[in-house]
């Protein structure tokens, strides 16, 4: 089992959503960067659970805490490991599914590949555990801030067949923190509040789209063949559990138009080179262009739902019918944004090593060269 991503830059995951606890330790972290549990809680309270009615109701504090890697408030450069305790677990709502995996999660295919399953809340399989991922971006967001100013930010663009109106960069920094479901339009907020409630109140769930910008990348990160940008930001985006498509500029659009229509034009302005267009999102040939980096995913509904559903008991060999307890969100949109946030943002922490933009081993030697 893999629970490790990256090169240099490295998170390797851990915990379970009813274990003891959950969290990341960090390795390739350059020495000299700023960092203290507030910086990563900022970011873990924007995805933990029962901050809102479009939540699920389990109530965890999510409160982060750091076992090692900083000496007098910097990174040391060497291993950072977080931690997070779970304190709300309530495992006897999963007892009686434990031999009926349920429609739309992974249970079947990690009982068929393991045989030990952790059936309680999904064990490895549950979102609680992109913790370990908020934790990684959190440190590589300050990392990305700190030496190049690279933001990255997400909003919810859709749910179900209400989709937002075109935002600017200034109003989705802006607006997203303004509502619970994260969308930078607020007049198309509201209804989409209301259809995850709707949704709620019948037992079922809504999915959507979300979309995720990072300024600041200076061009030539990547590579052209193997290791492509567009390719390790896809794949960290596809890894995230309720994720089931992918899209990085115009998307699954170029299909409909023709190359005079969306090559991405250059031209000069203050000795600095622009494109007119950003089509392609900010990656060409694998590698960034120096535009923004934006990208789509598509998240399914949260499967745990509380309608009847048919499945098999593996046990008795049988058909048979589920009936979904626990605690669990209606539309999962909503928190992916920080965890998608958190993926590109590793991704791109680890290129700007790998390409050299910043020191591996000492972030103050990479400044005092810039």
């Amino acid at each position: 089992m893999s629970n490790t991503t990256g090169e240099i830059f490295r998170i390797t995951s851990f915990g379970t959503s009813h274990g003891k606890a959950i969290g990341a330790i960090v390795d390739g972290c350059p020495a000299n960067l700023k960092l203290s549990e507030k910086d990563i809680q900022k970011e873990l309270n924007k995805r933990k659970p029962g901050t809102s009615k479009l939540t699920t109701p389990r109530k965890e504090s999510d409160k982060v805490e750091i076992l090692s890697g900083i000496f007098n408030g910097k990174t040391d450069g060497t291993p950072i490991c977080c931690v997070v305790y779970n304190n709300n677990q309530k495992s006897k709502d999963y007892e009686s599914i434990k031999n009926t995996p349920r429609p739309g999660h992974g249970d079947y295919g990690w009982i068929s590949k393991f045989g030990n399953y952790n059936y309680n809340g999904g064990g490895r399989g549950s979102g609680r555990v992109t913790i370990g991922h908020v934790i990684g971006g959190a440190i590589a967001k300050k990392l990305l801030y700190e030496t190049y100013k690279i933001k990255v930010f997400s909003h919810v663009i859709q749910i179900g067949d209400i989709i937002a109106k075109p935002t600017n960069i200034n109003e989705i920094e802006e607006n997203t923190s303004k509502n619970p479901v994260r969308c930078s339009d607020l007049e198309s907020a509201k209804k989409m509040e209301n259809l995850i409630l709707e949704k709620k109140a019948k037992g079922d769930s809504v999915g959507g789209i979300v979309e995720t910008i990072a300024t600041g990348v200076p061009a030539g990160i990547g590579e052209p063949v193997f290791g492509k940008l567009d390719g390790d930001i896809s794949k960290a985006l596809m890894e995230i559990g309720a994720v089931k498509g992918v899209e990085i500029g115009l998307g699954f659009n170029v299909a409909k138009s023709t190359a005079s229509q969306i090559n991405d034009e250059f031209y000069y302005k203050d000795n600095k080179v622009y494109t007119k267009t950003n089509n392609s999102g900010g990656i060409i040939g694998g590698i960034s262009d120096g535009m923004p980096i934006i990208t789509r995913i598509g998240v399914k509904p949260t499967p745990s739902i509380s309608i009847n559903q048919e499945t098999i008991n593996i046990k008795e060999q049988s058909n048979c019918k589920i009936n979904i307890k626990g605690r669990h969100d209606p539309c999962i949109c909503p928190r992916i944004t920080t965890v998608s946030e958190s993926a590109i943002a590793i991704v791109l922490a680890d290129h700007m090593i790998r390409s050299g933009y910043i020191h591996p081993n000492n972030i103050e030697k990479q400044v005092m060269n810039s």
